[in-house]
């Protein structure tokens, strides 16, 4: 078993007080005072997907959980997506792998641009509320919260899966979330052909 190296918290705890659990079941899996990867596999056994979702993208680093987003989001594009989010989702790209100000800055413009309606806006969005401030350019900066990231990497992560799935979002979930423990893990979060038919 691969060890989550890239996952820095050491309990589960540290990170349940930053959000809610979508569903009180959800709770009777948690084990709060051990590594956080022993609540994320347990939600996703039992089920639980977003929350498990939710918790991964509160444990992995910035990039990481960025990066994450966006490879929920290029697998829901399609040639019929719009050239504002198919932007936004290059902007957050480009800051996964760069996190300059600049390309925050861009993720930020498309961020809003596209009106957090898709799973792109919300991945340029996650990156945008990495780092830096929430003021405008020019105005005295307002502190970014420490994890106020991982709330948009949730929703873009959650959202690719609704629409990826709509009637059923069960494998899209699984698979975003093999991704998710591939880059906790130190990958990049493609999978193998292997990992793919077995994960």
């Amino acid at each position: 078993m691969k060890d989550w190296m890239k996952i820095k918290a050491l309990t589960a705890g540290e990170l349940l007080k930053e959000f809610e659990l979508s569903d009180e079941d959800a709770v009777q899996c948690l084990v709060p005072g051990t590594a956080p990867r022993v609540s994320i596999e347990n939600l996703t056994n039992a089920g639980h997907y977003l929350d498990a979702v939710k918790l991964l993208a509160h444990a992995l680093p910035k990039r990481e959980a960025v990066w994450w987003a966006c490879l929920a989001s290029r697998k829901v594009q399609t040639p019929d997506t719009d050239q504002p989010n198919v932007d936004a989702l290059i902007a957050a790209e480009a800051w996964a792998k760069q996190p300059t100000e600049d390309n925050r800055l861009r993720a930020r413009l498309l961020g809003k641009k596209t009106g957090h309606k898709t799973p792109a806006s919300w991945a340029a969005t996650a990156a945008a509320w990495s780092t830096g401030s929430l003021a405008e350019p020019g105005e005295p900066e307002i502190a970014t919260p420490e994890y106020m990231y991982a709330h948009a990497v949730a929703g873009s992560v959650a959202l690719a899966a609704v629409l990826s799935e709509p009637d059923d979002p069960t494998e899209s979930y699984r698979l975003f979330l093999r991704q998710g423990f591939n880059l906790a893990c130190g990958g990049n979060g493609i999978l193998t052909a292997e990992e793919l038919q077995y994960g």
